[in-house]
């Protein structure tokens, strides 16, 4: 299996690799918790890096960009277990248990969560279910072991209220200082003027002010400068930093390089 397995689409996931791999996840739209089975999971996003291995859990903050490296277990295999927090179904847990709703979150975005017994318990639980999924697991079976799990994290670290059920939308924050620190992750203009809490239109008109510029055009400049220093000060291989710079080819990459600067990134020295 070298892709994510659905048990439940679009909620409950289960991933398999044998090889490590790094991937440019993009979006987390989602709030999302991982269950690590084995091998180690990192994570690394503008606000730091975090990692866990074998029978840990993380829980990721909705409305983020990152990169996640999967390595397998000395010897062994990479397995995790996702469950995606959606909104929809958060909001109905926060009315059938009457949970009072509080401000708006602003702690840790990536939080490792404490080992307890229950907790370990319901992870225990959930690996038949995505181990067997030739079983067919019902929907309303599978959204059951989704609610028992954020019940746990509730009963295991109450804090964790405010970041599950905050439902504000993204604030307008400062725009500078975001797309300096995620300029290279290769998502539409789109979700950066949705995670920098602006329309589309007043996104625009805000980075013009700031950068002088359009966006796209910022971002083709901003990625191609940093390729340049990577390569001339770090020595860096082009086939080894065009995905991290948001480039969809090597090619795509090579060219745009040649054009800006004159030659190719291979005949750089």
């Amino acid at each position: 299996m070298t892709n994510p397995t659905e048990i439940i689409p679009g909620v409950l996931f289960y991933s398999y690799f044998s090889t490590t791999r790094k991937e440019k996840v993009g979006f987390f739209e989602h709030s999302t918790l991982v269950l690590q089975v084995s091998g180690q999971f990192a994570l690394e996003t503008a606000s730091g890096r975090v990692s866990m291995r074998n029978g840990e859990m993380l829980l990721i903050r909705k409305n983020q960009l990152g990169e996640i490296t999967k390595t397998p277990s000395d010897g062994g295999d990479y397995e995790t277990i996702v469950i995606i927090l959606k909104e929809d179904l958060l909001r109905k847990i926060a009315l059938e248990e009457q949970i009072e709703i509080g401000g708006k979150y602003s702690g840790e975005p990536n939080i490792l969560i404490p080992k307890n017994d229950f907790l370990q318990g319901f992870f225990q639980s959930v690996i038949p279910y995505v181990r067997h999924p030739e079983e067919k697991i019902t929907t309303a079976l599978g959204m059951l072991k989704v609610k028992e799990g954020v019940q746990l994290l509730l009963h295991a670290m109450p804090g964790l209220k405010e970041f599950l059920f905050d439902f504000s939308e993204p604030h307008k924050i400062d725009l500078e200082k975001f797309m300096l620190s995620n300029f290279h992750f290769n998502v539409p203009v789109e979700r950066f003027a949705q995670l920098t809490g602006r329309s589309l239109a007043g996104f625009k008109r805000d980075f013009q002010k700031t950068f002088g510029g359009s966006p796209r055009q910022w971002l083709q400049e901003k990625r191609l400068t940093e390729a340049r220093h990577l390569i001339e000060k770090k020595n860096r291989k082009s086939s080894d930093i065009y995905l991290d710079l948001g480039f969809e080819s090597l090619s795509h990459f090579s060219h745009s390089f040649k054009k800006k600067f004159g030659k190719a990134p291979t005949e750089w020295v």
